[in-house]
């Protein structure tokens, strides 16, 4: 389904600038990221959190490095990921040093807390001799000491001069592949200091509200923080911080843009929440679906409705449509258009076969070819 005018999103201007082999910014797309919560130094348990990552659809994965042992180990996790990596370095100079030489694409950094300008040029240094670009990560809860003095508490402001300082000393040793985040768990704060900042700079903008929660809780703040951002055009790549699994934050980021038409990544669902006209049981039916069909990653649309008020409309603007009816028997729709009847026994295993074979179909650029029934 093509964006209508009334839905088009002006996204801001930056400058482009390369994560690996992931471009970030300009006209690129919208990025996925998520963080690892393994062990770094434990390899392989990073390694097979990371495809799991990979398998949800994560762009790019960070690794946290506060030790030499996991420096040592990132060699291996870089060689081993299909995405690339981002070492996640705080006040240790060193380790930026060690996982710029192991592979990292990028250093998430705050130039100002790994020490004296001699550290920073060292660590510039080794991110040019690599190829690796930098994210300069400001949050709300570790602020400098003097900028707190300075405004009385965490704000905009700080924020925004906080990464505005820490840009100026790339930007002093001419380091220009960088990107900024101005993160905060107010989703108030996170939302005004991004907008403060992307007037600021034409650097690309990470995203993200941090410490939003758990999967329930977190999952509504960074719909709303992210979501409004996204929405005023803002953001280049964006993380969902949740105290769950990072291929949960991975699923949920995804779902934040595909409900804005920016990207698109497996069954989109439009599901009713049920009520007393419903013909089969949609709750439970839409959960087995989604979760069966978790493993498609071709751009879909799926209508689950229970009845007939809304069913045959919803089912108009997807690709597959499934409208409850009477005495066990349900309207199947395809492409929009009444097709066939499925019965209750029969129901799940026939859309994930619907579902699977115009996955296949357009894998395959036959989109114009008339979709079949599965048998």
């Amino acid at each position: 389904m093509s964006i209508r005018p009334w839905r088009d999103i002006a996204r801001r201007p930056s400058r482009q600038i390369m994560v690996g082999n992931v471009p970030v910014g300009g006209d690129a797309p919208v990025t996925v990221q998520t963080m690892t919560n393994t062990i770094t130094a434990d390899a392989r348990a990073t390694i097979d959190q990371i495809r799991r990552c990979e398998e949800a659809g994560a762009d790019i994965v960070r690794v946290s490095c506060p030790d030499v042992e996991s420096t040592q180990a990132l060699k291996q996790i870089v060689r081993a990921a299909h995405v690339p990596i981002v070492a996640d370095i705080h006040f240790h100079y060193k380790r930026a040093l060690e996982a710029a030489d192991a592979g990292a694409a990028c250093l998430r950094i705050n130039p100002g807390n790994i020490g004296s300008a001699e550290r920073v040029r060292e660590v510039v240094n080794a991110a040019k001799a690599n190829g690796c670009a930098i994210r300069i990560g400001v949050n709300a809860g570790s602020l400098e000491r003097d900028l707190l003095e300075k405004y009385g508490e965490p704000c905009p402001e700080a924020l925004v001069e906080s990464a505005l300082d820490h840009i100026r000393l790339l930007e002093d040793h001419g380091f220009r592949d960088y990107k900024v985040a101005v993160k905060a768990s107010d989703v108030f704060l996170a939302v005004a200091a991004y907008q403060q900042l992307a007037e600021a700079v034409d650097c690309p903008l990470h995203l993200g509200i941090t410490e939003a929660g758990g999967l329930r809780g977190g999952t509504v703040k960074s719909a709303i923080g992210i979501g409004s951002l996204l929405w005023f055009g803002i953001g280049d790549t964006i993380r969902v911080s949740l105290s769950a699994e990072p291929e949960e934050e991975v699923r949920v980021g995804f779902e934040i843009l595909k409900s804005l038409g920016i990207r698109n990544r497996g069954v989109r669902v439009v599901s009713c929440p049920s009520c007393a006209r419903q013909g089969f049981d949609v709750i439970r039916t839409v959960q087995t679906l989604e979760e069966r069909l978790a493993h498609i990653r071709t751009p879909l649309s799926l209508s689950v409705l229970g009845c007939v008020v809304n069913g045959p409309g919803e089912a108009r603007d997807t690709d597959i449509g499934l409208t409850g009816g009477g005495n066990g028997r349900h309207m199947v729709y395809l492409s929009g258009v009444t097709d066939h009847h499925v019965e209750d026994a029969d129901m799940v295993e026939h859309i994930v076969r619907l579902v699977e074979a115009k996955a296949a179909e357009i894998e395959a650029g036959m989109t114009d070819a008339p979709l079949q029934a599965a048998e």
